[in-house]
């Protein structure tokens, strides 16, 4: 889409309801042509909302009015311009983790899993947070300092017992080390304003990782992903995941993905948003009547579930 079309859409669809800040800026640049010249002199992948949002806030630019915004990232646009070139937005929101438990805890035990586009990893540890479905119990290590807590809708298969976790490896481009704090606090600047309990969670899910950080391989899942998926341990379920990672592939890409996983023995689950999922997941029309948008959890390409991007409430189909 056009840029402009991009925020406009970011502002309408992603952050209304979520962050005024945001949804404030992003409609603002969407209507500005100096700004719009600005941001398509990047290549099209780097004119993501997120990721200037984010980059003027790393750079500690103001982000509350419009104006100001404008003012700054128009006097700062060299370095703006420079981190979002060497950035990625790599939010890795351990939240998602409460839309795939009970697919997880579903399949044959233990796992051996494999994220595509990890990041730092935070979402290969569905085993180490505590969950809590509606107003039931909680599930989950009573210690954990993460609670993801979700909201539901239909028969959702909520598991009485966490899935057995033996093996972990992610896959990425450009892995986050969850020890390095400038990695760290890039993060955080992908968080949206005025979500404080995200910034928590992810702080918290954070130091988890630092005491036992999760192994991350750096390359392309069409050439790496073969390599991991032959050493995960035998007697396992290998299940390759991701998440939000299809809007990164073009048309082209996103089929040869498919077409690798198919062919691997694994278990395979995305989580993607409606927007762009894969030709082999578009059977459903995942966008929701009040304009929200919806992730896709699915096994195996079988659409199971409608799901809030961070995993805030979850509707089960079946």
């Amino acid at each position: 889409m056009e840029t402009a079309e991009w925020y406009r859409y970011f502002a309408e669809r992603e952050v209304r309801g979520h962050s005024p800040a945001y949804e404030s800026l992003a409609l603002g640049i969407a209507a500005d042509p100096g700004l719009l010249e600005l941001v398509d002199g990047l290549p099209e992948p780097k004119r993501q909302p997120n990721l200037l949002l984010a980059a003027v806030r790393f750079l500690g630019g103001p982000y509350d009015e419009f104006g100001r915004f404008r003012q700054w990232t128009v006097s700062h646009w060299a370095e703006v311009r420079e981190t979002m070139l060497a950035r990625r937005t790599q939010t890795n929101e351990a939240g998602r983790c409460a839309s795939l438990l009970p697919v997880l805890a579903a399949l044959p035990q233990p796992l051996a899993l494999i994220e595509v586009g990890a990041s730092a990893g935070l979402c290969l540890c569905p085993d180490r947070y505590r969950y809590r479905y509606d107003d039931g119990p909680e599930i989950g290590p009573a210690e954990s300092p993460v609670l993801l807590t979700c909201r539901t809708n239909g028969k959702v298969p909520v598991p009485e017992r966490l899935p057995e976790v033996v093996w972990r490896a992610g896959l990425d481009l450009d892995p986050v080390d969850v020890r390095d704090d400038e990695a760290v606090r890039w993060l955080e600047c992908l968080v949206w304003p005025e979500q404080e309990n995200r910034l928590t969670r992810l702080r918290g899910a954070v130091r988890m990782a630092r005491r036992d950080p999760p192994r991350l391989v750096r390359g392309d899942a069409l050439a790496a992903l073969p390599g991991l998926v032959a050493a995960a341990p035998a007697g396992a379920t290998t299940v390759v995941f991701h998440s939000a990672v299809m809007p990164y592939l073009d048309a082209e890409a996103r089929d040869r993905f498919v077409t690798l996983v198919r062919g691997l023995p694994v278990r395979w689950i995305s989580n993607e948003g409606s927007p762009r999922l894969p030709a082999l997941l578009a059977k459903l029309t995942a966008e929701l009547p009040d304009g929200r948008l919806a992730f896709l959890p699915a096994l195996d390409g079988e659409p199971l579930a409608m799901a809030g991007p961070h995993g805030e409430w979850l509707d089960w189909l079946a």
